[in-house]
């Protein structure tokens, strides 16, 4: 008997629905679910009968963000230091998923279906266009654990909202309802829980059927103006996650979540 897939793919014509598929974990990432929607999003970015592609989370989340259990165990990859080797965790895991996201060119929608936290955040908003339920969250959770953003979040969050509310996402960690997003520019449209699922179908078959290849022309403009930086940022992020994932303050605070308690930082 095999474990459960991490991801799942449904392809429904000349669309492909990409959903993590933990719900028990709250579609958290761990290192098969990376594997997995890797793999997923390659398949779907070199077929050419595939001309939209939906991302989503089963349950009630969209993802949760890093699953900090696979985090903190034994069997995480170490630095030198005995530290957890979240540099490379980045940059081989997490990177070439964003950038893919960012560059295959065919539009990538997110249905944000729930919260979508830490890296699942960065995943969302690296698409193309965000659809979210009008109970769903966005959350910049990295602060509450001693870490900064990642998975491209300090660029994509400050292209779509600017400095100020960048910052108070980074710094504060606080959640940011659907509709609030909305208003600020980091979502799309938000549609009431009931009428989700229909309208994130429509949208991806109105993707699915559009001119594609305008589509990802549409990309290249945006990424040449936008995310012209994007590697060397994801490249800074690392770094400085990799200082991070060294401090007291970063064991505290994944000691801290996985025993449901407040975390009290020292600022080491």
């Amino acid at each position: 008997m095999t474990d459960a897939a991490a991801v799942t793919v449904r392809r429904e014509g000349a669309a492909t629905t990409i959903v993590l598929d933990r719900p028990e974990a709250l579609n958290a990432w761990n290192p098969r679910l990376g594997e997995e929607l890797l793999a997923a999003l390659r398949e779907a970015a070199g077929d050419d009968a595939v001309r939209a592609v939906r991302l989503t989370g089963a349950g009630r989340a969209f993802s949760a963000g890093a699953d900090l259990r696979d985090v903190s165990s034994a069997d995480h990859e170490r630095t030198a230091d005995g530290h957890p080797d979240v540099g490379r965790l980045l940059r081989e895991r997490y990177h070439p998923i964003i950038e893919l996201v960012r560059e295959m060119p065919k539009p990538v929608l997110a249905a944000v279906n729930g919260p979508a936290a830490g890296i699942g955040a960065s995943l969302a908003l690296a698409s193309d266009l965000v659809v979210a339920a009008e109970s769903a969250y966005l959350l910049l959770a990295f602060v509450n654990i001693g870490l900064v953003p990642d998975g491209g979040s300090s660029l994509l969050v400050p292209s779509r909202v600017g400095f100020a509310r960048a910052a108070e996402m980074a710094m504060l960690g606080e959640r940011i309802p659907a509709p609030q997003a909305l208003a600020w520019g980091l979502v799309n449209r938000v549609v009431p829980d009931d009428a989700f699922a229909a309208e994130s179908d429509a949208l991806l078959e109105r993707l699915a059927a559009g001119p594609t290849r305008a589509y990802a022309g549409v990309k290249r403009q945006l990424n040449a103006w936008v995310y012209g930086r994007m590697r060397e940022q994801l490249e800074l992020e690392a770094q400085i996650q990799g200082e991070m994932a060294a401090s007291a303050d970063f064991a505290e605070g994944v000691a801290a979540f996985l025993a449901r308690r407040s975390a009290v930082f020292e600022g080491r």
